[in-house]
C-alpha cells in the first residue's frame, strides 16, 4: 500500500503542477503584457518548464505503478498484468483512454517548455507572449482532462492479493511498432500547437507579416514529418498485424490522423507564397487554424466512443470536453482573422495561373477538397445516427472514388509546379523545362506495361509518377550541379527529396492495391501446392505457450519455395479470452508474399488451410516513408548562408532565395539559375 499511494499520491502531484503552472503561467503572460510588467513575462518561461517537469512526474509514476503491477490504481487494473512483457507494459501507458491522454500532455507541455526555451530572451516580447499563453491554456486544458474524465490514477476496486490484470488490447501487444508509432504520431498532432498559437499570437497582436512564420518553419515541418512518420507506422503496424494484407481501410480513426496532415501539407506549401509575395495570408492562417482543429476533432473520434475501430478506445464524458474544446477552438479562431479581414489582404495578386503561386493555389484547393472529402466520409454516419437514430457505413468504394481524380491531379501538379516560375511561365519555358520529365513519364509507364500492369488508373498513377518523379531529379540535379552536395540541402532541394518518397508511396499504393492476388490454398503435410508462381509446402501444424502460460499460438508451419519456413499463427490470449491471427511475411523489392492461417486447424493436424497474399512493392512503401524523413531533414536547414530576421514581425522577410524557391529560381524569376 506504500507503494501504491507513492505512485498516486506523486501522480496526481505531478498533474496538480503541470495545471497550476499553466494557469499562472498564462495569467502572468496576460497580466504582464496588460500592465506592461516585464518581470512578469520574464517568469513566464519558468512556469512552462515547471508545466513540464509536472507531467514527466505523472508519467514516471504510471510507469512505476505499471512496472510494480499496482493494482490499487484503476488504470492499471485495466491495463496492466502480470503476464505482460516488459516491452508491452510499457507501451500499456497509451494503450487505452487515460493513458493516451496523459502522453499528449507530457508531449504538449514538452513542446510549451520547448518554445519558452527557444525564446527564452525573448519573453518580453508580446508575440512570442501571446503564443506562449495560448500553449499554456491547451496544456491546462489536458491537465484537466487527466484531473477529471481521463483520470489516470484515479483508485481502484478492492482486489485480492493474487489478482492479475487482462493486459493492454491483445492487438496492442504483438507488435513492436506500438511502442513508437502512437508516441511519433502524438509528436506530430500536438507539434502544430507551436505554429497555431503564434498564428493566434500574431492575430492577437496584429503583427500579420511574415515574420512569426519563419519563426515557426521548423517547428511546422518537423511536425508534419512526425505525422507523416506516425502515419506510415501506422500502416506498417495494420498491414503486420491485422491479417488482411492491407495498410489503409479509410478507417474513420486513420481518416482522423489523415486530415490534419492533408491540411498541414497545404500549410507547408502554401506558406512560400506568404514569404515570397506576402500573398494568401488568410488561407495559411485558415490552413493552421484547420490543422489544430482536426486534431482535437481527431482525438474526439478515438477517445469519445462515438466509432467503433481497432484503434479507437474510451467512453464517457470525455468526449464532451473535446467537442467542446474543438468548437471553442474554431469559433475564437475563426472570429480573430474575421476581426482582422482587413489587415490580411494581399499586397498582391497572382499574374497567371501558369506561375509557381498558381501552382500552390491549386495545390491549396486539392488539399482542402480532399479533406472535405474524407471528413464527410468519417462523419456522415455520426450525423445520420445523431439525426435519424439509425447506423450507416461508408466505406472504402466512397473514398476511392472521390479521392483517386484528386491524387492524380497532384502527382501532375508535383511534376508542373517545381519548374514554374513566380508570376509567370511561358510555353516556351515550360516546354524545355519539362521535355526530360516527360520522357521520364513515358519511360515509367512503358515499363509498366512491359511488367503486365492494366488498367487506366494504375497506368496513369504510373505514368504521372514517373513524370513527377523525373521532374524532382531535374531539380536535384541541376542543384547538385551548381552547389556540389550542399545542393541536397535546403527547404526547396530537401522539398524535392521528399517529393520522392511520396511519389514512391503513391506508385506503391497504386501497384498494391490495383495488383494484389489471393487464394485459399488447403495445404497437406508433405504436399507440394503450386500457386502464383510460388510452392508451398506443410511441415507441421503446432501449438506452443508462451512463458508465462498467457498466450496459446496455433501456427501453421510453412516451406515457402523451398527456401524458408514461415509461420503464421492463430494466438489466443488466455487472460482476455480473445483470439486474433498473427500473419507471417516474406518481403522482397519487387512483392511480398503474406500468408495468414484460417481458422480449422489442428494441432498435429494433417491438412490447413493458408491465405495467401501476393502484393507488389510493398517495400516501397516504407523506403519512401525513409526518404521523406531524409527529405524533411534536409529541408529544415538552410543550404547557404543567410541573414536570419531580427525582427519576427511583420513586414515580408527577404531572405536568400534558394530558401523560397531553390535553384530553379533565377534572379528576375526566369525559373532558372
Amino acid at each position: 500500500m506504500i507503494a501504491a499511494s507513492l505512485n498516486e499520491a506523486l501522480g496526481r502531484g505531478g498533474l496538480l503542477l503541470m495545471l497550476a503552472s499553466s494557469v499562472i503561467g498564462a495569467l502572468a503572460i496576460v497580466v504582464g503584457i496588460w500592465q506592461k510588467d516585464r518581470r512578469l513575462l520574464k517568469q513566464a518561461p519558468r512556469y512552462a518548464w515547471l508545466a513540464a517537469a509536472g507531467s514527466v512526474l505523472a508519467a514516471i509514476m504510471m510507469q512505476r505503478a505499471l512496472i510494480t503491477r499496482d493494482y490499487s490504481i484503476a488504470y492499471v487494473q485495466q491495463v496492466g498484468s502480470d503476464d505482460t512483457p516488459a516491452l508491452y507494459n510499457f507501451a500499456a501507458m497509451w494503450s487505452a483512454l487515460e493513458g493516451s491522454i496523459l502522453l499528449w500532455g507530457m508531449t504538449l507541455a514538452g513542446f510549451t517548455a520547448a518554445v519558452a526555451w527557444r525564446f527564452r530572451k525573448r519573453s518580453n516580447d508580446e508575440l512570442v507572449g501571446w503564443a506562449l499563453m495560448v500553449m499554456f491554456v491547451v496544456t491546462a486544458f489536458f491537465a484537466v482532462l487527466s484531473f477529471g474524465p481521463a483520470d489516470a490514477f484515479q483508485a481502484g476496486a478492492p482486489v485480492p492479493a493474487d489478482f492479475n490484470g487482462p493486459g493492454p488490447n491483445p492487438l496492442l501487444q504483438n507488435h513492436i511498432l506500438v511502442i513508437f508509432h502512437p508516441p511519433i504520431l502524438y509528436l506530430g498532432y500536438v507539434g502544430f500547437t507551436v505554429p497555431f498559437a503564434f498564428a493566434i499570437a500574431a492575430l492577437i497582436t496584429g503583427r500579420l507579416g511574415e515574420g512569426w512564420l519563419m519563426e515557426t518553419r521548423r517547428w511546422a515541418l518537423f511536425s508534419w514529418a512526425f505525422l507523416s512518420i506516425g502515419i506510415l507506422l501506422g500502416g506498417w503496424w495494420s498491414y503486420e498485424v491485422l491479417g488482411w494484407s492491407g495498410v489503409w481501410a479509410w478507417d474513420p480513426v486513420e481518416n482522423a490522423s489523415l486530415l490534419p496532415w492533408l491540411t498541414a501539407t497545404a500549410y507547408i506549401h502554401s506558406v512560400l507564397v506568404q514569404e515570397r509575395r506576402g500573398m494568401l495570408r488568410v488561407w495559411n492562417l485558415s490552413l493552421l487554424v484547420a490543422t489544430f482543429s482536426l486534431t482535437i476533432l481527431g482525438t474526439f473520434l478515438t477517445r469519445s466512443g462515438v466509432i467503433n475501430s481497432v484503434h479507437a478506445f474510451g467512453d464517457g464524458p470525455v468526449g464532451s470536453w473535446l467537442l467542446g474544446g474543438f468548437i471553442v477552438v474554431t469559433l475564437i479562431s475563426l472570429g480573430l482573422i474575421a476581426w482582422r479581414g482587413d489587415r490580411l489582404r494581399s499586397p498582391g495578386t497572382i499574374d497567371s495561373p501558369l506561375s509557381r503561386e498558381g501552382a500552390f493555389l491549386a495545390n491549396n484547393v486539392l488539399f482542402t477538397v480532399f479533406a472535405f472529402i474524407v471528413l464527410l466520409g468519417t462523419v456522415f454516419p455520426l450525423l445520420v445516427e445523431a439525426l435519424q437514430d439509425r447506423r450507416t457505413v461508408v466505406g472504402a468504394p466512397y473514398f476511392d472514388r472521390l479521392t483517386m481524380p484528386i491524387g492524380i491531379v497532384m502527382l501532375f501538379l508535383m511534376a508542373v509546379a517545381p519548374v514554374l516560375p513566380w508570376r509567370k511561365a511561358s510555353q516556351e519555358l515550360l516546354t524545355t523545362r519539362l521535355f526530360w520529365p516527360a520522357w521520364g513519364g513515358v519511360a515509367a509507364l512503358v515499363f509498366s506495361v512491359l511488367v503486365g500492369a492494366d488498367g487506366w488508373a494504375p497506368l496513369v498513377a504510373f505514368g504521372l509518377g514517373g513524370f513527377a518523379g523525373a521532374a524532382a531529379l531535374r531539380q536535384i540535379v541541376i542543384a547538385t550541379r551548381r552547389q556540389g552536395w550542399r545542393g541536397f540541402v535546403g527547404r526547396a532541394n530537401g522539398g524535392m527529396v521528399v517529393h520522392l518518397g511520396v511519389i514512391m508511396i503513391a506508385v506503391a499504393l497504386a501497384a498494391s492495391n490495383s495488383f494484389t492476388h489471393s487464394a485459399n490454398l488447403e495445404v497437406k503435410v508433405g504436399d507440394v501446392v503450386e500457386w502464383g508462381g510460388h510452392t508451398f509446402e506443410l511441415e507441421s501444424v503446432t501449438v506452443e505457450l508462451n512463458d508465462a502460460e498467457s498466450e496459446q499460438a496455433l501456427k501453421g508451419n510453412v516451406l515457402l519455395d523451398g527456401e524458408q519456413v514461415y509461420s503464421p499463427a492463430i494466438t489466443t490470449y488466455l487472460n482476455q479470452g480473445i483470439t486474433v491471427g498473427t500473419p507471417s511475411v516474406r518481403s522482397g523489392f519487387a512483392k511480398d508474399v503474406y500468408l495468414t492461417l484460417e481458422p480449422g486447424a489442428e494441432p498435429g493436424g494433417e491438412s490447413a488451410v493458408i491465405r495467401v497474399f501476393v502484393k507488389p512493392m510493398i517495400l516501397w512503401l516504407w523506403i519512401g516513408g525513409l526518404i521523406m524523413a531524409i527529405g524533411t531533414l534536409l529541408a529544415a536547414f538552410p543550404g547557404t548562408k543567410r541573414r536570419k530576421p531580427t525582427d519576427a514581425v511583420s513586414a515580408p522577410i527577404k531572405v536568400d532565395e534558394d530558401q523560397l524557391v531553390g535553384v530553379a529560381d533565377a534572379p528576375g524569376d526566369t525559373g532558372e539559375q
